[in-house]
């Protein structure tokens, strides 16, 4: 124990003063003595202790009446009580005021010495709890949901808000933006922290699958179902159940979704039993819902239950300040894991980086950083250790060609990139027919990527 800790040792007889003090002097406590309650009130508006040692009768302010006032200031500071055998009463009469604990006299220095010990090995372990407290109230973030832009700052503050409600969190974003990051982030600052998050991407499962794996399925329910098993739903009691794509599911499965939230409450596939499931819900969607909604192809009655508190994650072509620093952080993940020395990142590659429109947003950068340190042969990222299609987009006007064919096959690159290469949707946004598209592309020479 770090034996720096503060006493004031508050007694009338001169004896009992100095011989405590030169006892927990010894014991490398900072130790100051005085012989009054009205000299020790004095003391503790100056100074802070850890603990106090106070004798019982003293005239004027008395044992009990100090206690009284320190507490009034500072609840958190330890009383040891000293006693003559008849006053044990009204020492019994300061524990309920707030004492830790009395001795009698004649003192036992050995027996007091490890109720110091005792009393402040508990007030270090008080408040070491409290830091522990008070640093979980700070939000917490998922490695890489990086960012010092005006927009992922405003992110963290919409995080830490909604984090401390249970309310249903919908985050709307592209592809590859970190909306499983942002939903991570709000549970693990949230009541539920220590209960799981559970993912599930409706978009990846056929209705019936989805079904069962929301809700469960009981033996015999349908082919194949040998055994009873959990759904997610029922998995995520206590914690957080994260959709992914909800705009994907059938309104079959809507209706049993928005009966699930409004209830908390569900039968498993070929079940009779009702569930009972403390569940925080969480969408994640690169869809419109409104105009789904519109359309008649999502309940509108579950879209406002959804769409409680609303996170919009930005491209990260709208955060290009963020780019550098999501980019080494990606350097440096890649180059730990696989025991390669590359440290940096060219200023031509990183220029690239910024400029780029990266329509696969975080995760398109992260996956070319990961092949540049794959195939990169020196201490540091360039453009020809980038991807195919993304170094051939370094752009003409970079190299001096400020020519109109030079604008133009930059922009058909950056149409085909944007729409993965869909011939017909890129010719529409061009305001041009297949046939020319096919012809540019010919003529520009752009390779299609991998």
């Amino acid at each position: 124990m770090n034996k720096k800790e503060r006493i004031l040792i508050v007694d009338d007889e001169k004896i009992v003063r100095e011989s405590l003090f030169h006892w927990f002097e010894e014991e490398g406590y900072l130790v100051e003595i005085v012989d009054s309650g009205e000299s020790a009130w004095h003391m503790f508006e100056k100074n802070k202790y850890d603990l106090l040692l106070v004798d019982m009768k003293m005239p004027g302010v008395s044992g009990l009446d100090l206690l009284s006032k320190v507490r009034s200031v500072d609840k958190n500071v330890i009383f040891i009580m000293i006693t003559a055998f008849a006053s044990v009463p009204t020492a019994i009469k300061a524990l309920k005021e707030g004492a830790y604990d009395y001795v009698t006299k004649p003192i036992d220095p050995e027996e007091l010495s490890h109720l110091v010990k005792k009393a402040l090995e508990q007030k270090a372990l008080k408040n070491e709890n409290e830091k522990l407290r008070n640093s979980i109230e700070e939000i917490i973030k998922p490695d890489n949901l990086i960012g010092e832009s005006p927009q992922m700052k405003k992110i963290f503050e919409l995080i830490q808000t909604v984090a401390l409600t249970d309310n249903t969190v919908m985050i709307r974003g592209e592809n590859g933006t970190g909306k499983e990051l942002v939903a991570k982030a709000i549970h693990i600052n949230s009541k539920r922290r220590y209960f799981p998050i559970i993912t599930v991407n409706c978009s990846a499962l056929a209705e019936p699958i989805l079904e069962s794996e929301l809700f469960g399925h009981e033996k015999g329910a349908f082919a194949g179902a040998q055994f009873k098993r959990k759904g997610k739903f029922e998995m995520a009691d206590g914690g957080t159940i994260f959709l992914v794509e909800i705009a994907a599911i059938s309104p079959k499965i809507q209706f049993e979704i928005l009966r699930a939230i409004q209830t908390k409450q569900f039968k498993r596939v070929g079940g009779n039993e009702n569930i009972n499931s403390d569940f925080r819900v969480i969408i994640a969607t690169d869809n419109l819902l409104e105009e789904m909604v519109k359309r008649g192809n999502f309940r509108e009655d579950l879209y406002y239950r959804l769409n409680v508190f609303t996170i919009n994650v930005p491209p990260l072509r709208e955060r290009r300040e963020d780019i550098p620093l999501l980019a080494y952080y990606f350097l440096s993940k890649y180059s730990t894991a696989m025991n390669k020395p590359v440290k940096s990142i060219s200023q031509e590659a990183m220029d690239f980086f910024v400029k780029f429109d990266w329509p696969g947003n975080v995760r398109e950068l992260e996956n070319a950083i990961e092949r540049a340190v794959v195939i990169g042969k020196d201490d540091k990222i360039k453009v020809c250790d980038l991807p195919f299609h993304l170094s051939n987009n370094i752009i003409p006007e970079d190299m001096g060609d400020k020519s109109l064919s030079a604008f133009e096959k930059k922009h058909i690159q950056k149409v085909l990139l944007e729409n993965n290469w869909n011939i017909s949707r890129s010719a529409s946004i061009l305001k041009i027919d297949r046939v020319t598209l096919y012809n540019k592309i010919s003529k520009y020479e752009i390779p299609k990527p991998n």
